[in-house]
């Protein structure tokens, strides 16, 4: 795992995932390797049939020359024409957008994983929050009340 987009999961209720490959400069793998890259502002677009990630941030390769790649440029995803089109015509609904979740390597190539979200209004992101810290907080209770039966 590279990077998460941890707000996606805030802002956002999670759809169906896809998961599609990246076309990168030298420059941007090995930056991607060292662990370094920002999908915080970044979402995805569908332009004459092809996908594009726009307003991903992976900086500059530290030791790159004048031929370093731009931080904030938009690359084009890897699908299948039949994913596309699906996506197409799911994205074509109101509301609906295709937000990049996390980049990772498989097999030594640069994977991101895309979803179709619908976005949170306020009330559900207090919602989300509230479930959130319930969960947490029986969770410490269950755990503080193993310890005291182990210690019996």
């Amino acid at each position: 795992m590279v990077a998460r987009n941890k707000k996606a999961f805030h802002d956002y209720h999670i759809g169906e995932r896809f998961e599609a490959g990246l076309v990168l400069t030298g420059t941007e793998v090995k930056t991607l390797r060292l662990g370094r890259a920002s999908l915080v502002d970044a979402f995805a677009t569908i332009d004459n049939g092809e996908v594009w990630l726009r307003g991903a941030n992976i900086p500059e390769y530290e030791m790159g020359t004048y031929h370093n790649h731009s931080a904030k440029r938009n690359r084009k995803l890897l699908l299948h024409a039949k994913e596309i089109v699906k996506l197409q015509r799911i994205v074509a609904d109101k509301g609906k957008t295709l937000i990049p979740l996390s980049i990772y390597f498989k097999d030594g190539y640069a994977k991101i994983e895309l979803a179709v979200g619908t976005g949170k209004r306020e009330w559900d992101k207090r919602q989300t929050l509230l479930e959130r810290d319930s969960k947490m907080e029986a969770a410490r209770a269950l755990a503080a009340r193993n310890k005291t039966a182990r210690a019996r």
